[in-house]
């Protein structure tokens, strides 16, 4: 068999489309962000994500009274941030505190129940600085949106870094795996989450499961999934469950977080920070905040 067609047996993934944000606005006073989804009515093609907020990159000038959003609940998914640059402080009822600074990832899952703050850190406050973060919301199955809550801090050193091959770039695995390099992050259904900078001019060709939604989405820079359209800054390539690989190539000097995942094939009813499967769930949610059931922060 000719190298030709060996290249051709393996299914590239094909473009659903290219998105710009579909809703810009604050989170309480310290999340300046841009909404990739579900503002764009994507559901189906980015399961098992629900949620891409992209915050930043902006410049917040010297405080002594940390911006940030106050304590909120949330249930029935995990929420994902990915911090670039700045300090984020997070505290929540589960008796977990942290600090995330550039290169870490907090992986929350609040499955049954949690209620949490997300502050820029005090000093970072003091100093002023900018932040430039990512937060996903990552779904989960019916049978585990009542577990108990758990929380990863995935921090920079913990991430593995591989330099691709022939000066392309590196990849940051987050969660699933790479060339055998497995990521830190414990996830509850199959997800495939990179962090990868390619140099302008090259390209990286990825392999993602048959079956799995894939995305990339861009955070500098600009480049083509599969040859397709260019999309630059904060836009949101999509690519069909069909197919295993992706060939991102880069127009300049160019960052992107690669997000792949099972789908999950179940309905979806949400409200505010409540994502579950029916309307009552989402009342029964309610109640158990209002009641105290997902604790509260002294």
């Amino acid at each position: 068999m000719s190298h030709h067609e060996t290249i051709e047996t393996v299914a590239t993934k094909d473009i659903v489309g290219i998105y710009q944000p579909g809703s810009t606005h604050m989170v309480g006073d310290g999340f300046p962000v841009r909404n990739l989804f579900p503002s764009n009515e994507l559901d189906r093609e980015v399961s098992p994500f629900l949620m891409l907020d992209y915050a930043g990159p902006q410049y917040f000038t010297p405080t002594d009274h940390p911006r940030g959003v106050g304590e909120h609940p949330h249930r029935g998914f995990e929420t994902v941030t990915i911090v670039y640059e700045g300090m984020v402080a997070h505290r929540d009822s589960a008796g977990n505190a942290g600090v995330i600074g550039p290169g870490d990832v907090q992986w929350m899952t609040a499955a049954s129940g949690i209620v949490h703050e997300e502050f820029h850190e005090r000093e970072f406050a003091k100093k002023g600085g900018t932040l430039h973060a990512i937060q996903l919301w990552v779904n989960l199955p019916r049978a585990s949106k009542m577990s108990a809550p758990g929380y990863q801090t995935i921090l920079n050193g913990d991430i593995p870094v591989i330099d691709l091959d022939g000066g392309v770039g590196q990849l940051r695995v987050i969660a699933g795996s790479y060339l055998g390099h497995k990521g830190p992050a414990h996830t509850v259904t199959p997800v495939e989450l990179y962090d990868l900078q390619v140099k302008a001019g090259k390209g990286v060709a990825l392999a993602l499961p048959e079956g799995h939604n894939a995305s990339v989405f861009v955070l500098q820079g600009s480049a083509s999934v599969n040859g397709g359209q260019a999309a630059g800054e904060a836009q949101l390539i999509v690519c069909t469950r069909h197919g295993s690989q992706i060939t991102v190539v880069a127009h300049e000097d160019s960052r992107f977080l690669v997000m792949a995942g099972e789908p999950i094939e179940e309905p979806i009813a949400r409200y505010g920070p409540f994502v579950m499967n029916t309307k009552a769930e989402l009342m029964q949610a309610m109640q158990d905040y209002q009641a105290g059931k997902m604790g509260h922060l002294n």
